[in-house]
Formats: structure tokens, C-alpha cells, sequence
């Protein structure tokens, strides 16, 4: 799986984290929201084009797994040809939950009910994350289009054995197995 956060409307932005996925064998992609509007907070994208966004996100809709963002709303759903709207999902992993959702309502400081062990993949932040506390999962992909706190570009890989959060030249920036140690 290849999770991604906060694209914010940026084809050039959406077509390097594509290619990871292509070289990753990646087969699903997780939208964690934010993916057509830049929001009014933050600056115009280099590669700012919403629709392209969207027609190369249909053009893959059968492989996707989205969640609303902040900045998604009514009509980015009538541009995209995959339910995106969302607030959360779940995604059971060798019997435990992953929960999946932006961050802006739930997120590591308002967690859905989690038991120990399963835990939460949120974007908002734009700051990479991949840990366990208190028995309990975190994990942010950052942003591939408008990184914060001094990170660069990223998205997350999760393998089946290991979530990651890389940046475009293929450095790790963070990464924690999904079984507890």
C-alpha cells in the first residue's frame, strides 16, 4: 500500500508519489485527504492543477482508499469517480485496526476507540510519523506537496511487514513495524 497525504491540487506532486508506487509494486493507494484544494492557509502548489489531479486519480479509482480532508469537499466528490468524502475507514491488518482519517477532527490528540495494538494513519500535520506509543500505533505519511516543520516531500509504503514514510529521493524518515515489539 502506498499512502498519501495532502496533495493539495498538485499534479507534480501526485505523478512523483505515482512513481513510487510503480517502483514500489505498491497496489492500493490511501488518499489521507487534502487532495484537490490548496486551502486558503496555505500558498498555491507548484504544478497547481485540481482537475488533473482528479482525472489521474480516476484513472486509478479501482485501486483507491480515501478519506476526507479539511480542505475536500462536496464538489471535489463530483470531480472524482471514487468515494472520498469519508470522515474515517478501517483497515483490518493481520487481525487489528488500522483507522484511517485525516486528523483535522480525529488524530492522535482525539483517537477513535482503539485497542492495543491497532492504531491510526493521518495526514493534516503534513509531518512525517511512524511509531508506536503507549501500545498503540501512529502513523502520517507527511505531505508530498507542502511538507512542514523543516521535512521534506513525502509519502508512506507499508510492505505487509513495515510502514515507512519516504521522501521522493527514497531517503527513510521514519519507519516502525506493525508488529509491537
Amino acid at each position: 500500500m502506498l499512502f498519501v497525504s495532502d496533495i493539495h491540487g498538485s499534479i507534480t506532486a501526485l505523478e512523483q508519489a505515482l512513481q513510487w508506487k510503480e517502483k514500489l509494486g505498491a497496489q492500493t493507494l490511501v488518499l489521507l485527504g487534502d487532495l484537490l484544494n490548496h486551502g486558503p492557509r496555505n500558498p498555491i502548489p507548484e504544478g497547481y492543477d485540481p482537475q488533473a489531479v482528479a482525472q489521474r486519480l480516476n484513472a486509478m479509482a479501482d485501486q483507491i482508499i480515501a478519506v476526507r480532508g479539511n480542505c475536500d469537499s462536496e464538489v471535489d466528490q463530483m470531480l472524482c469517480q471514487f468515494p472520498l468524502l469519508a470522515e474515517y475507514n478501517w483497515l483490518l491488518i493481520e487481525g487489528r485496526r488500522l483507522c484511517l482519517t485525516h486528523g483535522h477532527t480525529m488524530g492522535p490528540d482525539n483517537l477513535p476507540p482503539l485497542a492495543e495494538g491497532d492504531g491510526i494513519a493521518y495526514g493534516h500535520t503534513h509531518l512525517p510519523v511512524a511509531e508506536w506509543r503507549e501500545g498503540r500505533f501512529y502513523f502520517n505519511p507527511g505531505s508530498v506537496t507542502l511538507p512542514k516543520g523543516g521535512h521534506r516531500a513525502s509519502f508512506g509504503h507499508f510492505d505487509g511487514t513495515t510502514f515507512k514514510v519516504m521522501d521522493f529521493a527514497g531517503e527513510l524518515l521514519a519507519s516502525a513495524s506493525w508488529k509491537r515489539e
